[in-house]
């Protein structure tokens, strides 16, 4: 099973934002984050199932003393940034964006459980259980957020300003930004991922780019991405050269009756080949190819799995060797 090579870490980033980082940034781990006001604490994110989340809680406990948590934000609709809600007290208010939450509403705990035990042919079935085998699903409640906005979202938690900014539709349907100005931090969600393979389920790539584009002008000195290490402008700007760069490489292979899937098949990777789960191209080229034709209806995302699960399968299989002449 997939899981993380380190221990979680808290990391103090300013006395009152830390960041809760799960390696190794693969499917399900992902990082939450905790900033701290006068009055109150705000989490970013919970986690992929009901266990991981109250490790968090109970790690980030010491911090929240003088500051009750009362408000939590989903940065998007993957379950691995809201499954852990309904461990939240009740008490603590919880906010994302109205595209997420209509999102969550179809990608409930219950989707993931029966993905990770259906009788799926080789090689989907290993790589789905690899991804997700590791998360207790079948013990994870429902908890969709309390509150909604779109655009923009100014909080107060007592003196500490927060501020949401969604720019969505890019990696999903309804990603946002948490701008801690005082701080000089922003929690990404999966607008940013370091280290790790993006993967666009959403689209269109321009608004992922603009997304990219507006981290970088709030010019902040911590960034801490939805997977992967806490970064800064340079971790920013590989994400919007790879996402240029697949986009190009995926264009000129649709340009020539390439079908998607064999498309990113033989797209160069080049200097992005070494970050985890490349396989993701598949969902990303397919996305883009239902932009250059929207005619095309998009693919589903078992069907996606599938492709992944084939791509990751065939960087493994040894090459036979060509015969030689004579």
């Amino acid at each position: 099973m997939e899981g993380p090579g380190n221990p979680v870490e808290v990391r103090a980033l300013t006395d009152q934002v830390h960041a809760y980082l799960q390696p190794d940034g693969g499917w399900g781990w992902a990082n939450s984050g905790l900033v701290r006001g006068a009055e109150a604490s705000l989490l970013v994110d919970t986690s992929f199932d009901a266990r991981l989340t109250r490790a968090m809680l109970d790690a980030l406990r010491p911090l929240t003393g003088e500051a009750p948590l009362r408000l939590a934000v989903n940065t998007h609709g993957d379950g691995d940034h809201w499954y852990g809600n309904h461990v939240l007290p009740s008490s603590v208010d919880v906010v994302t964006t109205a595209a997420a939450a209509t999102e969550m509403r179809g990608l409930t705990p219950d989707v993931l459980a029966n993905l990770v035990h259906a009788e799926l042919p080789w090689p989907t079935r290993s790589y789905v259980r690899r991804a997700f085998g590791a998360f207790a699903f079948a013990d994870t409640g429902v908890r969709l957020p309390t509150d909604t906005f779109s655009g923009r979202l100014d909080l107060d938690l007592g003196g500490t300003v927060v501020e949401l900014l969604e720019v969505g539709p890019a990696h999903t349907s309804g990603d946002l930004l948490v701008h801690v100005p005082g701080s000089g931090t922003v929690f990404t969600g999966d607008i940013l991922f370091v280290g790790v393979t993006p993967v666009m389920w959403e689209g269109p790539i321009d608004n992922w780019i603009a997304a990219l584009d507006r981290v970088l002008g709030l010019r902040p000195e911590h960034i801490v991405p939805g997977h992967g290490p806490p970064t800064d402008a340079a971790g920013v700007l590989s994400v919007r050269s790879y996402l240029e760069h697949v986009r190009r490489e995926a264009r000129e292979r649709f340009d020539h009756g390439m079908p998607p899937e064999e498309a990113a098949a033989d797209v160069d990777l080049g200097g992005f080949a070494h970050w985890r789960l490349p396989e993701r191209v598949v969902v990303t080229v397919d996305r883009l190819y239902h932009e250059f034709d929207p005619e095309r209806p998009l693919t589903g995302k078992i069907e996606m799995f599938e492709a992944m699960a084939r791509y990751d399968a065939s960087r493994f299989r040894p090459r036979r060797p060509h015969p030689t002449p004579g």
